[in-house]
């Protein structure tokens, strides 16, 4: 999940650093930020790596084409563990292993230097932060769109790919280097919306959570309002954008175990054909999981990304003791 975070944002968590003191946020090295989102990102996709299986499996075939598709999600994992095993749900993980930690590093880095370019002196203009959004939102996808079509790949049932380096060599054999990204144009519009109204939902949720809360809060008590917030806006940005999602689903996963071949990569043709075979229910395959992965995943990301830059903070104080 590609997040942006504002100024005001980190001095929730640490009030007591002032982002004056350093071109980066809360007092971090710019690689010490990279470093940070990274590892963030990367502990958010692979906590949630089974759901996510889940969801691609109910996105990818719809019913008119594989009754066992329109099972619930309780059903489809029973299905998946008595017939093969819970390794499977864990299937392209490598791939996704290798794509979120750079996508995620890339996306951060993307960030800082738009909103710097951007923002000239005024450091809190909010569209320079929100077109500094968008610019990562592009380059990040760039990166990993590729590596989510192979995951995607690996992930349906009786995948004809061996592994990731497999289906890497036969995509580019079979389908040229342009099929890795037939579903950026589609991400990329998804990604707009999913930003918006999760950073909406976001900032309403944690203002109605604080004014409930005590204003003495301690530190791991406002980590709980922001893991919360953080939890509901990922939810609702979840279903609000699944459409897009089971559109992009479609698109990289086209052609392979008994999915679709669409003959472009129009969103308006792929929408068309769904809601063709299996109504207007079909844009909405998957929204539970997809909620369900959505929702701790923000809350993991925001926890991990605070325990790493508090991490660096600590080892920062210990460099510079006479400061």
């Amino acid at each position: 999940m590609a997040t942006t975070t504002s100024d005001a944002d980190f001095r929730d968590f640490h009030p007591e650093i002032s982002v004056s003191q350093s071109p980066s946020h809360d007092g971090l090295e710019f690689w010490q930020f990279m470093i940070a989102g990274s590892i963030a990102g990367s502990v958010e996709h692979m906590a949630m790596f089974p759901v996510d299986t889940l969801k691609t499996r109910m996105q990818a075939i719809g019913p008119s084409s594989c009754p066992s598709s329109s099972l619930t999600l309780r059903q489809s994992l029973g299905s998946i563990l008595k017939l093969e095993g819970p390794a499977v749900l864990y299937r392209g993980i490598a791939a996704m292993g290798l794509g979120a930690g750079p996508a995620h590093a890339v996306y951060f880095s993307v960030y800082e230097y738009s909103k710097k370019f951007l923002s000239t002196e005024n450091r809190n203009n909010s569209a320079a932060h929100a077109v500094s959004g968008v610019c990562a939102t592009v380059v990040s996808d760039a990166v990993i769109t590729p590596m989510d079509m192979v995951k995607q790949r690996l992930q349906l049932k009786s995948s004809p790919y061996k592994g990731l380096g497999d289906c890497v060599r036969r995509v580019l054999v079979e389908e040229g280097i342009g099929a890795f990204y037939k579903s950026y144009r589609t991400t990329v519009v998804m990604n707009a919306p999913f930003t918006a109204v999760h950073f909406a939902t976001y900032e309403a949720a944690k203002r109605g959570l604080m004014e409930v809360s005590p204003e003495s809060a301690s530190e791991d008590e406002t980590l709980v309002v922001h893991a919360t917030a953080g939890a509901v806006a990922g939810a609702l940005a979840a279903a609000v954008t699944t459409p897009l999602d089971v559109v992009k689903t479609q698109l990289q996963c086209q052609g392979v175990c008994g999915c679709d071949r669409f003959s472009s990569s129009s969103i308006g043709d792929v929408v068309r054909s769904i809601v063709q075979k299996d109504g207007y229910g079909g844009l909405m395959r998957g929204w539970i999981p997809r909620m369900l992965f959505h929702a701790p995943a923000a809350a993991i990301c925001w926890s991990t990304y605070e325990a790493a830059k508090t991490f660096f903070q600590e080892l920062n104080a210990k460099n510079r003791p006479f400061e």
